[in-house]
């Protein structure tokens, strides 16, 4: 078997096809503090920057969003979940940030993620998809391969 010619760095970017685009502009902007990176508005795409990634909203109504069929709903989604990691974590303060602009939270907990375990809550955006902010890690992952220390 060849050696794989490439490798993994980081998600690049989410699509989530929704409703009601100037809605989740406001969401995922004002409160969680995405910026509008790029507008492609002839087939209905917002591009929004999310620290090193992409959260691409696509207009059901649009050119591109008609492509993909009915728009997410109670009977199916689009996808589980997206998770933002998010620092400084203060549980409090996410928490009182987020219902002060009506978010619908969902369970608290710790989780284990791209850089180990660590405080997660989970909420929803207007349109009902599942977000998770993820806090750092309580401490790092223990890489697998990593020789064993000699005593």
């Amino acid at each position: 078997m060849s050696a794989r010619p490439f490798q993994l760095l980081q998600l690049d970017h989410v699509v989530l096809r929704v409703r009601d685009i100037a809605a989740m502009i406001v969401f995922y902007c004002e409160v969680l503090g995405c910026t509008v990176e790029r507008r492609q508005d002839a087939i209905g795409l917002v591009q929004l920057r999310a620290g090193q990634s992409l959260i691409d909203l696509v207009d059901v109504e649009g050119k591109l969003g008609r492509n993909g069929g009915a728009a997410p709903g109670s009977e199916g989604h689009n996808m589980d979940h997206l998770c933002l990691r998010a620092e400084p974590f203060d549980r409090e303060a996410v928490v009182a940030h987020l219902q002060a602009h009506g978010v619908r939270l969902s369970e608290f907990g710790s989780r284990y993620g791209a850089e180990g375990e660590g405080p997660s809550q989970y909420l929803f955006d207007p349109e009902g998809n599942l977000v998770e902010l993820k806090g750092p890690p309580d401490s790092p992952p223990v890489a697998s391969h990593s020789p064993q220390a000699a005593s």
